[in-house]
């Protein structure tokens, strides 16, 4: 449904969309939306505001307050339509609302006043609360449009401002008494000054007559002297400006002629130049005919021309897009062969790798085949041997022949060493002498110095032993 306010009214629209509110002078309700229409024209409240001033003197100040919406701030607006659009402007809500506002500012100024300020200061008095109360107003979006403030009126029993009244008549009669009085003082003092000064200045005057008419006189004289002086100076003036006007006469007379002079030969140069442009235009016209004309003969020449390879460019065009097509289907049917051949290969490598998997499954059934009857052989073997497993491993060493291969692998470790093996023995078993363990091992040393040098080449220190015979036998040093 589309809405229409009037001038002093705005469409409220809250709902599906809009996040808070919408203000609009005019606007479509769509379904799930609500619409409300709120008056933005001002109002008048009238109160009488009881207050009391700093002396605890009660008064009541009549005024006038024309509220309405901020129309040029549109949150205050937004502010106004959230909090007071769905009461009537003139409604206990709204008018206790503005005159709690106005009545508590009011107190708390007029609180912080003497009755003598109040009084006196009503126009700024007025300012303060209209101040006052639209900072409290700007929390509701609202605007003083006008504020008035009336007499202020005593409260019964506190005649202040009634008394005051009466005071300020008595001071006003006092004071117009003695305006009285001292206007009548000032009519007599005025009437004896002004005949005296009347007498002054008729003496005066008849002094100033004399001194006037000789100089009176002596400036006649003058001014007849300066007269002519000025006369003769103006008659000289004027021969000099009759002169000076004839000179300037002669001047713009040749200067007139000249420019006329100019102006022919300027008018020559024109024609000459006008003419000059015609024939140029038809210079042109004639290079533009014979242009048309040309460029109409080659291009002719150039469309035949262009026809023509343009037909030949579309057969070779044709000729290249056959071998093309050609070239595409021969290279479609080598890819065509190439798969082909790739899928009898793989199929060819998947059999083998097949008959290979096969051959390999039967290789392992055969290894288990075999480990398991080798199971079977080496069970009953251990199961004849009474479960003697060192004598089963005996068995199997000599009868796989593990003896006879170690001993083949030891003799041929030492085939070709050729060692040398030295035997000496000790002392005798018979002989018990106590020194006969020492003789033996001094009977040890000679064969073992012959060992090692014949392993090594190394010989012993001269002060253990030094070979003394060709066979190189050691002597022991004592």
């Amino acid at each position: 449904m589309y809405r229409v306010a009037s001038a002093s009214e705005y469409l409220v629209i809250t709902g599906i969309g809009i996040d808070d509110i919408k203000l609009s002078k005019k606007a479509w309700v769509l379904p799930g939306q609500s619409c409300t229409v709120f008056d933005v024209s001002p109002v008048n409240y009238t109160f009488e505001v009881q207050a009391m001033s700093a002396e605890k003197l009660p008064f009541v100040l009549p005024a006038v307050f024309t509220v309405g919406p901020r129309l040029e701030d549109m949150p205050s607006l937004q502010k106004y339509a959230k909090l007071l659009s769905s009461h009537d402007k003139l409604s206990n809500h709204v008018n206790e609302l503005v005159q709690g506002i106005i009545e508590g500012e009011t107190r708390v100024l007029a609180a912080s006043m003497t009755m003598e300020q109040i009084f006196k200061g009503t126009k700024e008095f007025k300012k303060e609360v209209f101040e006052k109360v639209q900072l409290e107003l700007n929390q509701f979006g609202l605007l003083i449009y006008n504020a008035n403030v009336k007499q202020l009126v005593d409260v019964r029993g506190h005649e202040y401002f009634s008394y005051l009244g009466q005071k300020t008549q008595m001071e006003a009669a006092n004071q117009a008494k003695i305006d009285v009085a001292e206007a009548r003082m000032k009519g007599e003092i005025g009437a004896k000054l002004r005949e005296g000064q009347t007498l002054q200045n008729a003496a005066k005057i008849d002094a100033e007559t004399k001194v006037i008419s000789t100089q009176r006189k002596g400036e006649g004289t003058k001014e007849e002297i300066k007269v002519r002086t000025e006369v003769k100076v103006f008659e000289n003036e004027r021969e000099a400006e009759v002169a000076a006007a004839n000179t300037e006469l002669a001047k713009k007379k040749a200067g007139w002629a000249k420019e006329a002079q100019t102006a022919e030969v300027e008018a020559a140069k024109a024609v000459a130049l006008r003419e000059a442009e015609l024939q140029k235009e038809v210079e042109r016209m004639n290079a533009m005919t014979m242009t048309e004309k040309l460029k109409a003969e080659f291009l002719s020449k150039a469309s035949v021309e262009y026809e023509t390879k343009v037909q030949e460019a579309n057969w070779v065009l044709y000729n290249k897009q056959k071998a093309a097509e050609a070239i595409l289907y021969q290279t479609e049917k080598e890819a065509e062969a190439r798969k082909a051949t790739a899928e009898a290969e793989f199929y060819a490598r998947q059999q083998a790798a097949d008959g290979e998997f096969y051959a390999k499954k039967k290789e392992a059934e055969a290894l288990v085949a075999l480990g398991q009857a080798q199971g079977v052989y080496l069970r009953t073997l251990l199961d004849s041997l009474g479960g003697n497993y060192g004598a089963l491993r005996d068995y199997l060493m000599i009868n796989g022949g593990m003896y006879q291969q170690i001993a083949r692998i030891n003799s041929d470790a030492l085939r070709g060493l050729q060692p040398k093996i030295s035997i000496w023995t000790g002392a005798n078993a018979g002989d018990t002498h106590a020194m006969n363990e020492v003789a033996g091992v001094y009977k040890m040393l000679p064969p073992l110095f012959k060992t090692v040098q014949e392993q090594t080449g190394m010989v012993p220190p001269e002060w253990m032993g030094t070979f003394t015979d060709s066979t190189h036998r050691p002597t022991i040093n004592n």
